[in-house]
C-alpha cells in the first residue's frame, strides 16, 4: 500500500470542498479528470488514451477477459504457481461456469519463469494469465517472449502490472500482452479501488458484449450523451468501472494528480533509486539472512525480499522490525522490502542494523 504523495492528498481536498457546493463546477468536471488519468496511464505504458478502462484494480480487468471470451470445454488457462490470489479468483470459478482447465505451473528453478509458461502450453491453451512482477519474491516476467510464445499457439496473454507499473519502464508493444491489467494502490501511488484495464486494439473485439456503465459511451459531454438507448464506447472506455466518472470521486480525483505526479517522475528513476537500494541491502545482509529474489537486478522488479534460515524465524524478524518501526511485508514467507523515492541508503542501514539486533 503505497503513500500517496502531498499533490495528490490536496486534489482531494479541493474535490471534497467542490462537493459541499457542487452547483459551483460545470458538467465538464464529469469528463475532464477522467481524460487526464486515461492519458497519463497511457503515457506510462506507451499506449493510446482510448485504448485504457479505468477501473477499481487489477481484478476488475482480469473478470472483463473471463467473463468476455467465448470458451469451449476444455480450453486451458495457464497460471504459475504461487500467483498473486486474482488469478485463482478469477480463473478457478471458470472451470465449472464454462468447463474451462486451470493449468497451475509449478516453476522448476528458484523463481517462476517464462520458460515455466511457455513448456506448459498445448494446443488447448487459450490464455496465459501472470504477473509482470511477483508479489512473493519480486521476480520480474521476460513478458515478450510468453507472448510471442502465445500467439505462435494462437493464445492470448493477459498480463497483470499492479506490483510494476510506475516504478519499471515499460511500453505495450514491447511488452506483447493482448490485455493489461493493473491496481493503483502501489506503485501508482493511488487510493485503494483504483486501476485499469488497457485491451490492445484489434483484440478487445474478441469479447462479448455485456453490460456497461451508462457513461461509458465515446461522449465527452453531457449534451452529446445518449441518455436513452446508450450505445459503448468504441475504445476500452466500455470496461470503465460504475461511477468511475467525474471530479466528485474522490478516488479517482487522487489518481489523477498520482499517475501526472509518476509520469513527472518517470518509472525509469524509481527503478534506477530502488535497485541501487535493494543491492546495498542485499550486499550487506547480516549472517544467516539471505537474498529471497533473483540475485541480478535486471530479473527483479522495483522491490526485494529476504529471508531467516526458517520461515519461524523470518516471521520473528518481521515482528522484531515492525517493533522498532520499521515497516516492511511478510508475503509467502519472505520480508519484503519495498523502498521509493523518499527512501534513502539511511534508511536501509537502519533496517539492517534492527535486524541485527534481532
Amino acid at each position: 500500500m503505497s503513500a500517496m504523495p502531498r499533490t495528490s492528498l490536496d486534489a482531494m481536498e479541493v474535490a471534497l470542498d467542490a462537493k459541499r457546493f457542487p452547483h459551483h463546477k460545470s458538467d465538464a468536471v464529469w469528463f475532464e479528470v477522467n481524460d487526464r488519468l486515461r492519458q497519463s496511464i497511457a503515457t506510462l505504458i506507451g499506449a493510446h488514451a482510448e485504448d485504457v478502462a479505468l477501473t477499481t484494480g487489477a481484478s476488475s480487468g482480469l473478470q472483463a477477459v473471463a467473463l468476455g471470451l467465448t470458451w469451449q470445454p476444455g480450453d486451458e488457462v495457464i497460471v504459475a504457481q504461487g500467483e498473486f490470489p486474482l488469478q485463482h479468483a478469477t480463473w478457478a470459478p471458470m472451470q465449472h461456469r464454462e468447463g474451462v482447465t486451470m493449468k497451475v505451473v509449478v516453476p522448476q528453478g528458484a523463481f517462476p519463469s517464462a520458460d515455466d509458461l511457455i513448456a506448459a502450453m498445448s494446443p488447448r491453451t487459450r490464455v496465459v494469465s501472470a504477473s509482470h512482477v511477483r508479489f512473493d519474491d519480486g521476480s520480474l516476467l521476460d513478458a515478450p517472449r510468453v507472448a510471442a510464445a502465445c500467439h505462435a499457439h494462437g493464445a492470448l496473454f493477459v498480463l497483470d502490472v499492479t506490483q510494476s507499473c510506475g516504478a519499471v519502464p515499460m511500453d505495450v508493444a514491447t511488452l506483447g500482452a493482448d490485455f493489461i491489467v493493473c491496481a493503483g494502490y502501489k506503485w501508482l501511488l493511488s487510493p485503494y479501488g483504483t486501476g485499469f484495464f488497457w485491451a490492445k486494439p484489434g483484440v478487445r473485439d474478441v469479447l462479448r458484449p455485456a453490460p456497461f456503465y451508462w457513461m461509458g459511451q465515446d461522449a465527452r459531454t453531457f449534451a452529446t450523451l445518449n441518455l436513452k438507448d446508450p450505445a459503448p464506447a468504441s475504445g476500452a472506455k466500455r470496461w470503465d468501472s460504475a461511477e468511475t466518472s467525474s471530479y466528485f470521486n474522490f478516488n479517482l480525483t487522487a489518481m489523477d494528480a498520482s499517475a501526472a505526479f509518476v509520469c513527472r517522475v518517470g518509472a525509469a528513476a524509481v527503478q534506477a533509486h530502488n535497485r541501487a537500494l535493494i543491492e546495498h541491502l542485499f550486499a550487506r545482509l547480516p549472517d544467516g539472512l539471505s537474498p529471497a529474489s533473483p540475485p541480478a537486478p535486471e530479473g527483479r522488479g522495483p522491490f526485494g525480499c529476504f529471508v531467516a534460515a526458517t520461515a519461524e524465524a523470518t516471521a520473528a524478524l518481521h515482528q522484531h522490525l515492525l517493533r522498532h518501526d520499521v515497516f516492511v511485508s511478510l508475503r509467502d514467507g519472505k520480508i519484503r522490502v519495498s523502498p521509493h523515492l523518499f527512501n534513502t541508503v539511511d534508511d536501509i542501514e537502519r533496517l539492517l542494523a534492527v535486524a541485527r539486533s534481532a
